[in-house]
This record gives structure tokens, sequence and C-alpha cells, in this order.
């Protein structure tokens, strides 16, 4: 059965897509039995695959107990349990956790802790907290202040207070060497150029995603950026803000993608494969001395009812023990190694992939009508959707955004599961070749009309 003809249901847009029956592993199937491999882990969330048997165990054993406890009625032991495993596996002194049901709201969350901390420390004039353009921090109004992505902010703004941007370090667009840690200087640089011009007794934070999501395709910091971006931090009081809605959760490789740099933030967010799918669950990790400052001065003026929720948190423990037992971080390093080589091979046999970048399951490849300039495709080809839905009808999803400024440019990003193995790299190579494929013929065809 196909989706019905009318449906009360309303989302972004008027497209329709098939109804899903069942999903296992790296499968989905819809009701008429079309099998589907989520190349893309829904949007980067199904980190340890779907109906994992041990966590829906997990999640039944805590419905039998109990699904709900408010926040200021009760302690729960799976929170307790949740909160200790994540701070465990967060930057040292990052040990208070604040749990949300997703990314906007932990983002939200983190945007008031750290605006209460100032004005708990005396620095009240703190109220500006600087972003990165391209970038997507969540849908609320207050994490759309700080979104660098014009399509999805220009409509609201006069309902907002936008917040000061900086450059993404994309050093493949500017033609940069991103192993050249002079790259990753120039870009960091252009902060503290931007806090001396806002004054930096008036910036309360730097927000950033250590590995890029949807915005900016998995973009990988040049070299030297984000130890030099703590640095500018420090140096001016400024708190840093990790975004790992997208790359926590062991997709990169590590737990925690600002691992992989010698740069602790103040504060980070983490969604998405925190629960990986199995319940809405989200957390803001934040320094003790931050919490300490804010519990002090009264108390954190910020809540969600369904914050902590006991169902949650048991599905989110179940997912974290399920990552450490299977080794699902190391083999995101190793599969997401063989994939970025494929996707690399790809690229070699089509001059309109001008780029492939990521760490570990994070991966993304970018297309334009011409390599050496990185010229983008028409933008009325809408690439961006048309490869995604050749893709789809092959039964391969990915998922993908508009690359500068939201207007123009397409990249792709391709983040299959944690539990991916050789077999599946080889299965999602294959769709994207023949869809690629499919794709410049569309094209061809398209300009052959034109003409």
């Amino acid at each position: 059965m196909s989706a019905p003809e009318k449906s009360h249901l309303f989302y972004q847009s008027r497209q329709r897509r098939p109804v899903l029956d069942q999903a296992k592993g790296v499968y989905m199937w819809d009701v008429d039995g079309k099998r589907y491999l989520d190349g893309s882990s829904g949007a980067m969330v199904c980190n340890i695959g779907h109906s994992n048997p041990r966590v829906l165990e997990a999640m039944r054993r805590q419905m039998e107990k109990s699904t709900f406890g408010y926040r200021l009625h009760f302690e729960t032991e799976p929170a307790e349990k949740l909160a200790a495993k994540t701070a465990g596996l967060a930057p040292e002194g990052l040990d208070k956790v604040f749990f949300v049901s997703g990314g906007s709201e932990a983002v939200e969350s983190a945007i008031k802790l750290a605006r209460q901390n100032a004005v708990a420390t005396g620095e009240a004039q703190r109220t500006k907290i600087i972003s990165r353009e391209p970038s997507y921090h969540g849908c609320t109004l207050g994490a759309l202040a700080l979104t660098g992505y014009a399509p999805l902010t220009a409509p609201f703004e006069p309902m907002m207070r936008p917040m000061p941007k900086i450059p993404a370090p994309r050093a493949y667009l500017d033609g940069l060497d991103p192993d050249d840690e002079a790259t990753g200087l120039h870009y960091a640089d252009m902060l503290e150029e931007k806090i001396l011009n806002e004054g930096p007794e008036t910036i309360l934070a730097f927000i950033v995603e250590p590995v890029g999501g949807a915005s900016t395709g998995a973009l990988v910091p040049p070299r030297g950026y984000m130890r030099r971006i703590r640095e500018i931090c420090t140096r001016y009081g400024v708190l840093l803000i990790h975004d790992e809605v997208m790359s926590g959760g062991g997709r990169t490789g590590k737990f925690f993608a600002a691992d992989h740099w010698d740069a602790k933030p103040d504060i980070l967010v983490i969604s998405k494969g925190f629960a990986a799918g199995y319940v809405p669950l989200g957390a803001m990790v934040a320094h003790k001395d931050i919490v300490t400052n804010v519990l002090d001065a009264g108390g954190f003026l910020h809540g969600f009812t369904y914050a902590g929720n006991p169902l949650a948190c048991a599905a989110g423990l179940a997912v974290l023990e399920e990552i450490e037992r299977e080794g699902l971080c190391q083999n995101a390093t190793r599969t997401g190694a063989l994939l970025k080589t494929e996707l690399e091979k790809l690229m070699a046999r089509y001059p309109i992939i001008g780029d492939v970048r990521g760490k570990g399951l994070l991966l993304a490849f970018e297309l334009v009508e011409d390599r050496a300039d990185m010229r983008p495709l028409p933008k009325e080809l809408n690439a961006y959707n048309q490869l995604v839905d050749i893709a789809y009808d092959n039964g391969l999803i990915i998922y993908s955004r508009r690359t500068r400024g939201g207007y123009r440019g397409d990249h792709f990003l391709v983040a299959p599961p944690m539990i991916s193995t050789a077999d599946h790299v080889a299965e999602i190579i294959e769709g994207l070749d023949l869809s690629l494929r499919q794709f410049l013929d569309r094209m061809s065809q398209q300009q052959a009309r034109a003409s």
C-alpha cells in the first residue's frame, strides 16, 4: 500500500514518500515490500541501526516500571545512570548533564545557561553569541538566530535577534590547503577579529560544530583551527560551545568529535545519535563551575516537560552500552575510511564530484560544474533534490543540502549506521554509481531541451 491520497499530516513540503513498514539493521522496507539502504541514518540519527534487540528489551523493561516521572517530583535511576555515563564520555571537567528531547532544545539550553552564567558572574553585558556561516543549530527562534542558512532564517529575522557570524573554514572552496596550519589560523583569526569589532565585553560565547553537519556537509576543520579558537575564547573570556548534535555519538570515530582535537569546550550539546532514533533525547553537558555559578545564583531558569524522561534515558543508556559493547566507534573509523576511499574513487570517475570530505562515518561529497574553480551547478537543476530522489528510487537513502548560502551548490551526506560493513559500503557505492549515471543522463536531456 502506497501513501494515502489524502493525509492530515504536513511537514516541510507537499512531497510524499511511501509508508514505512519496518526497519532492521541498515535496511528499511515500505508497505509494498521495497527495501531501502539507510545511507544517511535518517537525518544522521540511527547510529546503531534499526530495531536493535538489546535496546528494545531495555525499553520494555523500563516501560513495565514507569514511562514518565516529572523531574521536579522524582529523580529516576535511568536518568542518573545515563548522566553519569555521559559525563564519563565527555571531556574532563564537563560533568553536569541536562537532558532534553532534541537538538534544538539542547542548543536553547546551552544559550540560556551561558547567559545565566554571565549574569551570575557580574558580566550581564555579554549578550552576543558568535556562530559561523553557513551553519545550522536548530529551528527554535533562539537556535535559529545562531544559524547561518538564509532560506531558513530570512522569514523569521524580524522576530528574533540575529547574532554575529564568521565564515566557516571551507578551505576547499577558497583554494587553500586544509593540512597547512596557516589555513586553520587564517579562519580561526576571523573569530578574534569579530570579537574585537563587536566589543569583547559583549560576547557571551562562540558555537561551532567540530565536524560540520548538514549545512557544511561533514566539513572537517583545517589543521590548527580548533586549537586556535579555544585559545581565542579563553583570551577574551568567551565560552566555547560545541554543537555535537550530529557529530556526537561515535559517528566520527570518537564518541565526541571534540576528542579529535585538544580543544576542550565549556559546554557541549548532543542529540540525534545519543539515543539513535529509538526515542527523542538530547543533552547539554556543561563544566561544573558554570553550573555551580548558575545554581548558586538562584537556579537554572529553564526546563522541558520531558527532561530526563525515564523511558528515554533507559533507551539512551542502552544505546551507549551497545556502542561500547560492539566497538562501534572503532568500526566507524574502519568502515568510514573504506567508504571515503570508495567515494574518492567515484570522484576520480565523475568530474562532476568536486570534493569528498568528512571523518569516520560522517562523510559527504559535493557536485560542481567545474572542479577547477569549484563553480556550482546551475541552481535551476536542483541537483541536491534530483540526485536524492534518483537514489531513493534506486533503494538508497542519502541526505542533501545547498552548499552556497542555502541557495546554490549541492552536497550530499553519506552517513550509514555505525554497524555498516564492507558489504554495505559496496552496496552504497553501487547505488551511488547508478544514481550518478542516471542523474547525468537526466541533466543532459534537460540541457538538450533547453537549447
